[in-house]
């Protein structure tokens, strides 16, 4: 008897090993492409893992978001197989899917997906009081910071001086600074002005605007109207006023929203239950920041899909009759 329980003993221990095994096997760990740690991208990308995470005993997915250089690169990560999801603009999510700058040397990415969108986000440019920038032409001749390789403003301020027929050359210099750097760059008269597109209101604008005075520049006119015709996945877009310290009235600019993508070949069950784990608990999500105060499941799942929806969050959105 005594050998038989022996025997039984170890026969359910390694039993146990295997188990255990099996699971460690089968537990899958994904990562979300987000942008800089003052954006609205990071703080995004760390919700999504935070609520995925909670339920990992169950589903065996375990979730980061790193800091990244933001959209374009997430774009180019979930490419490459870097990140498995990535949050950028809705127009680079157009343009990855089409193959059109900054995109064009690798081509169409066929298998981009959506996910959903979250946050509307507005091109921004702020300037030091003492600079005397008050509209998109008074840039000439300015230190501008045109944004870091690999960025959404970057991109999106490229368009619009092509639109207007200007290069980097027309600015007295043109950084590349990172979101974390804007602030105090612009606080240490390092710059004259910084770009950012960006849900509002951000952390970085508000740490410029009390540190500086400083005031949010319109992207408007002939130009500007002419390239939103040509450039559907762009809209009008403001910053409310009284949102910043020294600018009370609205900013007219141009905007768009913020999308998570992915890639077709992720496991639909992985994208089910990120979304399910979002959309369960929406109400806290939107807790999170104030840019996502006004996030509602059926925008969420329409505004700013410019590729076909994962067939993973259609099966949540349909099992919940939102389709």
């Amino acid at each position: 008897m005594k050998g038989k329980s022996l025997a039984w003993i170890l026969s359910a221990a390694l039993a146990g090993t295997t188990f255990t095994s099996t699971a460690q096997a089968q537990e899958q760990f994904v990562t979300i492409g987000t942008g800089g740690q003052t954006g609205v991208y990071y703080v995004a990308g760390q919700s999504i893992c935070r609520f995925l995470n909670r339920g990992a005993e169950q589903h065996s997915i375990k979730c980061n978001a790193p800091s990244t250089g933001g959209g374009v690169a997430n774009v180019n990560g979930i490419r490459t197989g870097e990140y498995n999801f990535g949050i950028m603009q809705s127009d680079h999510q157009f343009k990855a899917m089409n193959g059109l700058a900054p995109f064009q040397a690798e081509g169409k990415m066929d298998d981009i997906r959506a996910v959903f969108s979250l946050q509307s986000e507005v091109f921004t440019i702020l300037a030091r009081a003492d600079a005397k920038i008050a509209s998109f032409d008074d840039l000439k001749g300015k230190r501008v910071n045109v944004g870091n390789p690999g960025s959404g403003q970057r991109d999106t301020l490229e368009e619009i001086m092509a639109a207007k027929g200007w290069d980097k050359s027309v600015f007295s210099l043109a950084a590349e600074l990172k979101p974390a750097e804007l602030a105090s760059a612009l606080g240490d008269n390092n710059i004259d002005a910084m770009t950012y597109f960006v849900g509002h209101p951000n952390g970085a604008i508000q740490e410029a605007t009390t540190t500086v005075d400083a005031v949010l520049v319109p992207v408007a006119g002939a130009e500007i109207d002419k390239l939103l015709a040509e450039k559907t996945y762009y809209t009008k877009a403001e910053i409310p006023g009284g949102m910043y310290k020294g600018n009370d009235k609205p900013t007219m600019s141009i905007g768009g929203k913020a999308v998570l993508s992915t890639s077709a070949k992720t496991d639909p069950e992985v994208v089910y239950q990120l979304v399910k784990s979002v959309f369960d608990n929406l109400e806290r999500f939107k807790r999170l920041h104030p840019a996502f105060n006004y996030l509602n499941e059926q925008e969420m799942i329409k505004a700013g899909l410019t590729a076909p929806l994962h067939e993973g969050a259609v099966r949540y959105y349909k099992e919940k009759g939102w389709m």
